[in-house]
Formats: C-alpha cells, sequence, structure tokens
C-alpha cells in the first residue's frame, strides 16, 4: 500500500462510536429543506458528542475528498483512484447509517411518544427514496 492510501486508509478507520446520547439543551427544529415537503413536526435534539463525531466524519471524509483529486490531478493510476473513491463512498455510507440510527432511535421514537409518528414515518420514507439506489 503506497503512503497516500495507508495515510487515507487509516484516517477512515475509526473505532466504534461510543454510546449515543441526546442533550435537551442544544434544542433546534427539524425541518424539511426539500421543496414540497411538509416540515417535521417535533424538535429535534442532538448531543454535543454526537453532532461532534458526525462532523469529525464528514471533515475526515472531506480531506479524502480532496486527497482524490490531488491523485487525479498527479495522474495516478485509475485503479489506485478508484480504490480511493470506494474507501470514501463507503465512509459516506457509515455516516448515512450514523445519521439514520439517531433518526430511529430518537426522532421517531419521540414521535411515536408525542402521537405524530405518521408525519416522521412519511419523511423518513421520502428521505430513504431518495438515498437509497
Amino acid at each position: 500500500m503506497n503512503t497516500f492510501n495507508q495515510l487515507t486508509h487509516e484516517s477512515l478507520t475509526t473505532s466504534p462510536p461510543p454510546e449515543h446520547t441526546h442533550d435537551e439543551d442544544h434544542n433546534h427544529e427539524h425541518t424539511d429543506h426539500t421543496p414540497g415537503q411538509v416540515d417535521s413536526v417535533h424538535p429535534h435534539v442532538h448531543s454535543e458528542e454526537s453532532l461532534r463525531r458526525i462532523v469529525n466524519r464528514l471533515s475526515r471524509i472531506e480531506g479524502h475528498v480532496r486527497g482524490i483529486k490531488t491523485m487525479v490531478q498527479q495522474n495516478s493510476p485509475c485503479p489506485d483512484v478508484l480504490l480511493q473513491i470506494a474507501a470514501v463512498r463507503g465512509a459516506i455510507d457509515k455516516v448515512a447509517r450514523i445519521v439514520l440510527d439517531e433518526h430511529l432511535t430518537e426522532c421517531i421514537a419521540r414521535a411515536a411518544q408525542e402521537g405524530n409518528i405518521d408525519v416522521e414515518i412519511e419523511q423518513l420514507k421520502a428521505a430513504l427514496d431518495r438515498f437509497l439506489p
């Protein structure tokens, strides 16, 4: 494995995320930013730790994409570039999994307790239709 591959592989390799928690002090309204969609009816609450983990992962992905751009500019072998693209794809899928897990365990559960789960389920279905191939 060349140095770039080793560094980017190491930067995407992370330990299992710590247990997920929500902190009521960090409230913001959750809205669907897709035109034509109904706004969510529950407050969307995330802990500082949860936000930090997701943003850190996205920052690593962002750096990795810049590294791929450099590889292309330097005429790196196509198989090496494709390998790095696959790594980024996997990292993005991992972030999506974390976001989905949080939404199911916190947001959907809260909507069920508050009696307004139908809107949340419809929004989740619409998001999954756009997300899944």
